[in-house]
């Protein structure tokens, strides 16, 4: 990956989640130094501050969303931020706000993918799967449907929102650290052929192979994009998020994640979402998250080679794991 110019935008909303406070996040990665960070990485950052978007009415849902207009006006000005950076070559941060934000830059990523004729690769790194619908969503809350709305499946609003429908085919993305999943989901993502590394894989084959398998088919024409919600590390060293779920990565586990992204030289674009500063202690997940997107631009403990090997750039159909893939979120009947 080139690109050694950052921009960061700040999409300072939680419109689309369950708990008030995300709205808080941009402001507190800074207060916790990223933009030094960043630049002590020898990238040239530009900050162009916050986008202003409707406020969070706080109302129940409709038609089985909640605060649809709102999630559709802030999707779309991140949309266009995220599209404008792409076109000048430098590398977009969203700094969330919550996660329905995804919508907005991974379409933006999208359409200027299909405009450059390079191929995607969505890395999705969370506690939740995010693939719900109105009609399985037992809240309404859109913060849990974006990559639902990104493959296609949503409002008309949300799904055309990058001029293409779907924007993402579900064999782009690779899932890592899942651990909550709703019932009617979990056959959803079965059914779409999603590929899964949920928290039982990560336990059974370490961090390591899950990011050889997850990385896997990376080449120099391809756009990874990583969408890093705060919830996917775990909530004894990240309390700061809504939706805190046990079990997620430890620090070392999601340093070593971080750091086999960067040793690919292949990101291009990133979100950090869902960081809630009303859930933290003195700002500490803040801390943390800097520090481990410093990991993801390149910071390690000593300067190396890179020394995992990516395994053969193999896919097996849609619908079907590799023998190597153990099963995920095996509940599903």
């Amino acid at each position: 990956m080139s690109v050694r110019a950052a921009t960061l935008i700040g999409a300072p909303t939680d419109v689309g989640a369950a708990d008030r406070g995300a709205s808080m996040g941009p402001e507190a990665l800074r207060v916790a130094g990223l933009a030094t960070a960043l630049r002590e990485r020898e990238l040239e950052v530009l900050d162009l501050g916050n986008l202003n978007g409707p406020g969070n009415p706080w109302q129940p849902p409709q038609d089985g969303y909640r605060h649809l207009p709102q999630v559709l006006r802030w999707t779309q000005l991140v949309h266009e931020a995220v599209y404008a950076q792409l076109q000048q070559e430098r590398l977009p941060i969203l700094l969330g706000g919550d996660h329905c934000l995804g919508i907005g830059s991974i379409s933006a990523v999208a359409r200027h993918c299909r405009e450059q004729g390079r191929k995607l690769q969505v890395l999705w790194l969370d506690a939740h799967a995010d693939f719900n619908t109105s009609e399985l969503s037992p809240s309404g809350n859109v913060h849990g449907m974006p990559l639902a709305c990104l493959c296609g499946f949503g409002p008309r609003e949300l799904t055309e929102l990058g001029g293409v429908s779907p924007a993402v085919q579900p064999s782009w993305v690779r899932q890592v650290g899942i651990r909550s999943v709703d019932a009617g989901e979990k056959r959803f993502i079965h059914e779409q052929g999603l590929d899964v590394f949920d928290m039982r894989y990560v336990d059974e084959m370490g961090m390591r192979q899950t990011m050889e398998q997850a990385l896997a088919g990376l080449d120099n024409d391809t756009h990874l994009h990583v969408s890093f919600d705060v919830d996917f590390l775990d909530p004894d060293i990240a309390p700061g998020v809504g939706t805190q779920v046990p079990g997620g990565p430890t620090y070392r586990e999601a340093q070593l994640c971080m750091e086999m992204i960067a040793d690919t030289r292949r990101l291009a674009s990133l979100d950090v979402v869902e960081l809630n500063p009303a859930f933290d202690v003195h700002n500490k997940t803040a801390v943390l998250a800097v520090d481990l997107i410093e990991s993801l631009f390149g910071k390690s403990t000593l300067v190396r080679r890179p020394v995992w090997r990516r395994p053969a750039e193999t896919r097996a159909p849609a619908g079907r794991r590799r023998a190597t893939h153990p099963p995920t979120i095996s509940s599903v009947p």
